[in-house]
């Protein structure tokens, strides 16, 4: 395996931790509904299970597996990309704390805009619980990016 995909495969497994641990709080607040991710995870393991709707049981394993899964995916692209588009900027700290966080916010937009209202039925623009939990979504995928961003700095720069 390449070391860049090793770098992001571990840069997106540490940032998608850190991120998961910032959506705690919305969790608390909002329970499931308000966690973007978690919400679409949850819908999709229930599809692939098989998992009748009326049972309103949290799929935890199904929720983490999903969102660990599709953080590692998109962390292992970054190093990629960044020594491809942007190599004069991976020995400095700042730029790719700001890379990481347009990434971030980038993969946000991605997966926000054509993901989450097909899936859950829900605009996160126009959400029952209001405009707070697609603030949530955002500051998560920028926690996400900075700490992807400040991985492979890290990794870069100490090999």
């Amino acid at each position: 395996m390449d070391i860049l995909a090793i770098y992001g495969l571990i840069g997106g497994l540490v940032s998608t931790a850190v991120m998961t641990l910032t959506e705690i709080p919305s969790w608390r607040k909002w329970h499931l509904f308000g966690v973007f991710e978690w919400y679409e995870n949850q819908i999709i393991t229930r599809k692939l299970f098989s998992i009748s709707y009326a049972e309103e049981i949290i799929h935890i394993k199904g929720i983490l597996f999903f969102h660990f899964l599709n953080g590692i995916l998109v962390g292992i692209a970054f190093p990629f990309i960044i020594t491809s588009l942007f190599s004069s900027f991976i020995n400095d700290i700042i730029s790719l704390l700001l890379l990481g966080m347009l990434y971030g916010f980038t993969v946000w937009i991605v997966t926000l805009i054509p993901i989450h209202k097909p899936i859950t039925g829900l605009s996160p623009w126009n959400h029952p619980l209001g405009k707070w939990p697609v603030v949530a979504s955002l500051e998560g995928h920028l926690v996400y990016g900075f700490i992807l961003g400040f991985t492979i700095f890290t990794f870069l720069n100490t090999s």
